[in-house]
C-alpha cells in the first residue's frame, strides 16, 4: 500500500514539475546573460541552466521539489492555505487570481515534506512566478508552519529563497511575517535542530532581512542577487560607483554572507550530504 502511494506522489510532483518547467515558444531560447541560443529542450533537460555559460534560469516550486526530493517522498504540507486579501486592496484579488491562473499556485511558497538520500527533511520554495515571490500573510504562515512541523519532528529544515520582499497590497501585516518567521526560527535552533537556507535569484528585501539569512548554513546559486536594497538604489544613495559583481552570490561568499555557492546540477548531493553529516554520527 505504501507503494501505491509513493507511486501516486511521485506522479502528482511530476505532473506539477512538468507545469512549472514547461518553457512555450519556438524551439530555441536565448540566455539573457550569454545572448546565445540554445535548444529549449536541452535547457529543459539541463534542469534550466544555459549549457553555454551556465546561466541558471528561474524554475518554478514544484519544479525545483523534484530535482531534490527522492522520488515518491513528497508531501505538500498545507497546500489550502492561499493568499487573502486582509486590507481590502483595490485590484489585488484580481490579481492574485491571476496569477494562481498562470503559475497553478496558491501562493508564491509551496511547503512539503520528503527525503534527500533517504533522509527525512521539511523543505520550503518560494516561487518568484507568483508575486514575484513576495511575502505576504499566507508566505510567512506557511513558512512559520513548516518551521514548527520540522521542530515538532525533530527533522532538519531546508529553505529555498527567491523573492522581492514585502507584498505591498498587504502593508504592514505583510512586514510583521519577518519578525513572525525570525521567532519560528529561533525556537527551533533552541532545539539544536539543523537549518540550510538556500539563495536563489533574487533574495532581497524583507526575506533576505529575516529567514533566509538564519541558516545555519548559507548555500546560494551562482549569479544569484542577494542584498537588502538593489545596487542601483544603493549607487545612487551613496553617490559611488559600485565594485564589479556587488550583491552577486560569488561576491557574498567572498564577503562572508554566504558559506558555498553551489550549482543546480549538484544541490541534491550537497544537501544530501550535508544532511548526511549532521545525523548523529554521520560521516562523508
Amino acid at each position: 500500500m505504501n507503494t501505491i502511494f509513493a507511486k501516486r506522489r511521485a506522479r502528482l510532483l511530476a505532473m506539477k514539475a512538468m507545469r512549472d518547467n514547461y518553457i512555450p515558444g519556438d524551439k530555441l531560447i536565448t540566455c539573457p546573460k550569454c545572448g546565445q541560443e540554445s535548444e529549449r529542450r536541452t535547457v529543459a533537460q539541463g534542469l534550466s541552466v544555459c549549457p553555454k555559460c551556465g546561466y541558471h534560469f528561474p524554475i518554478g516550486a514544484y519544479y525545483r521539489l523534484s530535482t531534490i526530493l527522492d522520488p515518491g517522498s513528497f508531501r505538500e504540507l498545507n497546500p489550502k492555505l492561499t493568499a487573502g486579501d486582509p486590507l481590502h486592496f483595490p485590484g489585488y484579488p484580481e490579481k492574485v487570481r491571476a496569477a494562481q491562473r498562470k503559475t497553478g499556485l496558491g501562493e508564491a511558497a509551496v511547503t512539503a515534506t520528503g527525503t534527500i538520500g533517504g533522509r527525512r527533511c521539511v523543505v520550503g520554495v518560494l516561487d518568484s512566478r507568483f508575486f514575484m515571490g513576495s511575502m505576504s500573510a499566507a508566505v510567512g504562515e506557511k513558512i512559520t508552519l513548516a518551521i514548527e512541523f520540522a521542530a515538532k519532528n525533530k527533522l532538519p529544515l531546508i529553505l529555498f529563497s527567491a523573492s522581492g520582499g514585502a507584498r505591498m497590497q498587504e502593508g504592514i501585516l505583510s512586514l510583521m511575517q519577518m519578525a513572525k518567521t525570525s521567532a519560528a526560527l529561533a525556537r527551533f535552533s533552541e532545539k539544536g535542530l539543523l537549518y540550510i537556507s538556500v539563495l536563489t535569484d533574487p533574495t532581497t528585501g524583507g526575506v533576505t532581512a529575516s529567514f533566509a539569512s538564519l541558516g545555519d548554513i548559507i548555500l546560494a546559486e551562482p549569479g544569484a542577487l542577494i542584498g537588502f536594497a538593489g545596487p542601483r538604489v544603493i549607487q545612487q544613495t551613496i553617490g559611488e560607483t559600485l565594485p564589479e559583481g556587488f550583491q552577486r552570490a560569488e561576491f557574498q561568499m567572498e564577503h562572508g554572507f554566504v558559506d558555498q555557492v553551489v550549482s543546480r546540477t549538484d544541490m541534491r548531493d550537497t544537501l544530501a550530504q550535508l544532511l548526511r553529516l549532521h545525523e548523529k554520527g554521520g560521516r562523508v
